[in-house]
């Protein structure tokens, strides 16, 4: 179960550096008047968020496994964080869907957001990792 916990934690770190790094290039594509940058920049984006999808895939797998296959947070009282956990895992699962329609919208030349509005995006993946960071830890429910 170890070796399934730790892949686990290596993928979701991994699968946040994608996620946390994503809004930062649509800062710059909000800002960028340059159509060369641009479409460097947007190049960036597109092969990012080819590769958080890829770390995705196995950080919701092995989480999968750990709990169904080994029960963590399936049986038991007091297990109120995992339903929080799980729900909060799905809003993250949102935020990278949500990533992909804002870089679809770069790519028409539609995303009309300022950068503070990518900026402020860019913020809520931070919350909801510390909020499943807590949960996982403190498991306050």
């Amino acid at each position: 179960m170890l070796w399934v916990k730790s892949l686990h934690v290596v993928f979701v770190v991994s699968w946040f550096a994608g996620l946390f790094y994503l809004p930062r290039l649509y800062v710059n594509l909000a800002l960028e008047r340059n159509a060369e940058a641009r479409a460097r920049l947007l190049l960036m984006a597109q092969k990012l968020l080819r590769f958080t999808t890829l770390l995705a895939v196995p950080a919701v797998v092995f989480g999968l496994w750990l709990f169904a296959g080994y029960g963590i947070g399936l049986h038991g009282p007091g297990n109120g964080w995992m339903h929080a956990k799980l729900f909060l895992v799905l809003c993250v699962i949102g935020y990278h869907r949500a990533c992909f329609t804002l870089l679809r919208k770069f790519e028409r030349g539609a995303g009309a957001r300022s950068d503070r509005f990518y900026r402020i995006f860019n913020e809520s993946a931070v919350l909801l990792l510390a909020a499943i960071v807590v949960l996982v830890i403190v498991k306050p429910f």
